[in-house]
């Protein structure tokens, strides 16, 4: 039997492994138990060749994503690969902008029977709301759900969530945002669902919670216990949506990436009291990398002038992209000044809170005659030392 399978041929798209591949020597009989580890070592080698030339062929990966794809899924001819990928096609997807990224990052999917496996699930979720267009962003960024069962997930997740949220439209957004690829688990939402309530968190505030950040309310339930406690301890108020917000950081950070973004707020002589205390007024605050939080304190304490302290009162500046927003607003602010043409004592929030369009109203039209260059310095085509000024100079900054 073993010895009739070898005789056959295994055709791939770019090779074909025929009996005459393997010496003589390698046919030799072996003693009993390694001639059958061996033919399967060598069954599975085949399988693998022709897997990784379907994936790269058919499916557009490039030869070392299929060579690590194959590691999860290995077949020897293309009859079900087939017929799932020209179910992707009937759903509008195309090799080089999604079913390359679908396979790649869900190989399993082309071992699916299409009929009894996939096809029911989509027209489940066409039945809960999902249309084409959903369909293919769900297939492109979360391929993982179509392999849960529909009995055991898919529908009592749905129906947990329609009773929460009263509304299609946001059971659609949710699948579509989900990006674990464990701790599917509805008796995880019920669980954690059911703490929140105990809280006495309005049903209103829960749907947000939900809706916003979906992947928080599927967390390990003591895990999702902790981050509440915690948030209590800290002070927030379950009747509001900062509630929600700290939870969502507190959840979604280990206790060492917690503690790397505390002390690089430390490092600028801020204590514990001033970052609980941003934190509470802004919870975002604390989603930042470490890194984005050095830079932005680098550039206001360090170039600007200003007191960790002061920066500290407005956290909502972290929000602030720092190439785009921070420098080239505080650059003009820097060169107004220096000319002494806007007041040393002023607040942050009038330079950095408004639109671009009230900014250079303010900031640069207003200006222009005395310094032509402002709307260059705006957009960074001038640099300050060009203009005679440095960021290393002492600066009259004084924010309130």
């Amino acid at each position: 039997m073993l010895f009739s399978f070898f005789c056959r041929k295994v055709t791939s798209n770019h090779r074909s492994i025929t009996l005459s591949d393997f010496s003589k020597t390698q046919l030799r009989t072996p003693p009993f138990n390694a001639s059958i580890r061996y033919y399967s070592s060598l069954k599975t080698e085949i399988k693998q060749s022709f897997t990784i030339s379907y994936l790269i062929n058919s499916c557009g990966l490039s030869p070392d994503a299929a060579k690590s794809a194959s590691r999860n899924v290995l077949f020897d001819n293309p009859t079900n690969p087939d017929s799932v990928l020209s179910l992707f096609r009937d759903l509008g997807l195309t090799q080089n902008t999604h079913v390359s990224k679908v396979i790649r990052n869900q190989p399993q999917l082309l071992l699916l029977n299409v009929n009894k496996t996939i096809l029911p699930k989509l027209q489940f979720l066409r039945s809960v709301g999902f249309s084409s267009k959903d369909l293919q962003i769900l297939m492109s960024s979360n391929p993982y759900l179509l392999t849960r069962s529909l009995d055991q997930y898919l529908i009592p997740c749905c129906n947990v969530l329609k009773s929460l949220l009263l509304s299609e439209e946001n059971v659609v957004r949710i699948l579509k945002r989900l990006t674990l690829r464990d701790g599917y688990n509805v008796n995880n939402l019920n669980l954690n669902i059911s703490v929140l309530r105990g809280l006495g968190m309005p049903q209103s505030i829960i749907s947000s919670f939900i809706t916003r950040c979906p992947n928080a309310v599927w967390r390990d339930v003591d895990k999702f216990n902790k981050g509440v406690k915690e948030v209590v301890e800290m002070g927030f108020d379950p009747l509001k949506y900062t509630f929600v917000k700290a939870l969502i950081a507190k959840v979604q950070l280990s206790p060492r990436t917690w503690k790397c973004k505390i002390d690089a707020f430390r490092r600028w002589d801020l204590s514990e009291d001033e970052i609980l205390s941003a934190f509470r007024k802004y919870p975002h605050c604390m989603s930042f990398s470490e890194e984005s939080i050095t830079n932005k304190m680098d550039f206001l304490v360090n170039r600007m002038g200003w007191q960790p302290a002061v920066i500290l009162k407005n956290p909502a500046y972290f929000t602030y992209s720092l190439e785009k927003r921070i420098a080239p607003r505080c650059s003009v602010v820097r060169v107004l000044l220096l000319k002494g043409l806007i007041k040393p004592k002023m607040c942050l929030v009038p330079i950095l809170a408004p639109t671009d369009d009230s900014f250079l109203e303010k900031y640069v039209f207003k200006y222009q005659e005395q310094v032509p260059e402002l709307l260059d310095v705006f957009h960074g085509k001038v640099d300050l030392k060009e203009l005679g000024f440095a960021f290393d100079e002492k600066s009259a900054a004084s924010p309130v």
